[in-house]
């Protein structure tokens, strides 16, 4: 009798749940054994019970368009992405690694530039990075720590390995949709968290509460925190409500603050001004204060800088940090490490083009048709030139774009990403394409998510992960195999 993954073809990738052989890995051995015991029309059951979550919930995110902002209801594959736990602790220790050395080189850069001078890294790229803010220059936040929450993008090639794409340090999104993934799938598949030793998401806002309650100026037993949100049209604005809400926390916007005569920050309440000791902003830097960055910005609050730079305030991510995420510096992440931390990277980058190298650029506009290019400080997907799936007028274009500014490209080998079933239809699975997005914390202690949140090309034969370009997303697994 055919079962859910008896006629599941991986095609050449490397698929996170089913070998070459088409066998169940060890980690998703339970999980596929009970879904192939599923009836087709108990499958679609859960499935639409899933929508139904979704909509109940309110788990969204916007879109903006030219006909305006829409919000969609998050896009969600019922088939969990499995990991074995053994090689999550191996993972989690590289990122932590690799965000302790980040941290000490944006405050390297702020202070010394020690990395410039020993060659590490050229001076002009920092120069001509767009998010090097000398606003920032001699400030010294709690425990030398600029990123106190990082999303670093983590992608699966035909080897099986882990390989780092990128790192998101300014104001990184997701991590909400990885919390309400996990409970979706409780909802919808409930029996398979009695069966499998999964491992839990659900400390994470404890954790980012430790995490910045830790940065408060004032040695208080409750430290007044705060959400600062750009307000209801910004397209991670069900995040920025979620985190408020399950951290116990104001969510409040630019106008709800004002900095006093003594650069402190007071928040408005009917009871009268409150003292702000730790602000997690999702505010971009140059919006967070006028009188600094655009003068026009109305979402930010007028001096905050100032009470940040007299230690009044901490600020997460602190202002500057996105100078290492720009994806030219991300090439000498490797270097970094060692030179920092003397150690050796323990997660590998993804192999790297910079445009700025005379021989790199060469080879680059050799082979547009084959290679991913990418601006350096644009997200979400954006501005990105896929070869294989791209035009000879799109490699023309990414050629002038390249030749007129090389510092602000970089190129990458079009990756075999890996690829998980996913629920295609009533009771059809198909591989699909996808990416992992952990959550590291930093501050007095440093945190890592177990997993992350997994998202998916809904698209068939798609590399573009992202939601905001078709995307959608799964709940993510680290399971212990208990030798399996």
């Amino acid at each position: 009798m055919d079962t859910l993954t008896s006629n599941y073809q991986a095609g050449i990738f490397f698929d996170e749940l089913i070998d070459e052989k088409g066998n169940a890995r060890p980690p998703a051995k339970q999980l596929l054994k009970y879904l192939n015991s599923l009836p087709t029309e108990e499958l679609e059951k859960r499935r639409l019970a899933a929508e139904a979550t979704v909509q109940e919930m309110g788990v969204s995110f916007t879109v903006y368009t030219e006909e305006g902002n829409i919000d969609r209801a998050w896009p969600f594959d019922i088939i969990p992405r499995t990991i074995d736990a053994k090689d999550w602790e191996v993972t989690a220790a590289g990122l932590k690694q690799r965000l302790t050395a980040l941290n000490r080189f944006i405050d390297d850069l702020y202070h010394d530039q020690n990395c410039i001078k020993d060659g590490i890294i050229p001076e002009h790229i920092i120069k001509d990075s767009k998010n090097f803010r000398p606003e920032c220059v001699g400030v010294n936040p709690a425990f030398g720590v600029w990123a106190h929450i990082c999303g670093t993008d983590l992608v699966r090639d035909e080897d099986g390995k882990f390989y780092v794409l990128e790192d998101n340090l300014r104001v990184p999104s997701g991590v909400s949709y990885m919390l309400e993934n996990r409970a979706i799938t409780k909802r919808v598949l409930p029996e398979l968290f009695e069966n499998d030793d999964i491992q839990p998401v659900g400390s994470y806002t404890s954790q980012l509460f430790d995490t910045l309650a830790a940065l408060s100026p004032r040695d208080i037993e409750q430290p007044e925190i705060v959400v600062l949100t750009p307000g209801i049209y910004n397209s991670a604005y069900f995040e920025h409500a979620f985190l408020a809400q399950q951290m116990g926390v104001e969510l409040v916007e630019g106008n709800d603050l004002f900095v006093d005569s003594d650069d402190c920050v007071y928040m408005k309440t009917i009871y009268g001004p409150e003292r702000v000791d730790v602000i997690y902003r999702r505010i971009d830097d140059l919006f967070i204060d006028p009188e600094v960055f655009h003068k026009d910005s109305v979402l930010g609050v007028p001096g905050i800088m100032r009470a940040w730079k007299a230690g009044n305030v901490a600020l997460a991510n602190a202002p500057g940090a996105g100078v290492a995420d720009d994806k030219v510096v991300y090439a000498y992440v490797p270097d970094l490490i060692r030179y920092y931390l003397d150690e050796e990277p323990i997660l590998p980058n993804v192999k790297t083009y910079l445009c700025d190298d005379e021989k790199d650029r060469e080879y680059v506009l050799a082979n547009l048709d084959k290679l991913v290019v990418k601006p350096a400080n644009e997200s979400g997907g954006y501005g990105m030139l896929v070869g294989p799936h791209s035009t000879k007028k799109d490699q023309q274009l990414f050629a002038e774009l390249i030749k007129a500014n090389p510092r602000n490209y970089i190129a990458q080998p079009t990756l075999k990403l890996s690829t998980s079933p996913t629920l295609i239809g009533k009771g059809s699975l198909e591989p699909r394409h996808l990416d992992l997005r952990p959550f590291i914390l930093q501050s007095k202690n440093t945190h890592v998510t177990t997993g992350g949140l997994t998202r998916v090309a809904m698209k068939k034969g798609s590399l573009v992960v992202n939601s905001s370009q078709g995307g959608g997303s799964k709940d993510t697994w680290i399971v212990n195999t208990k030798g399996a």
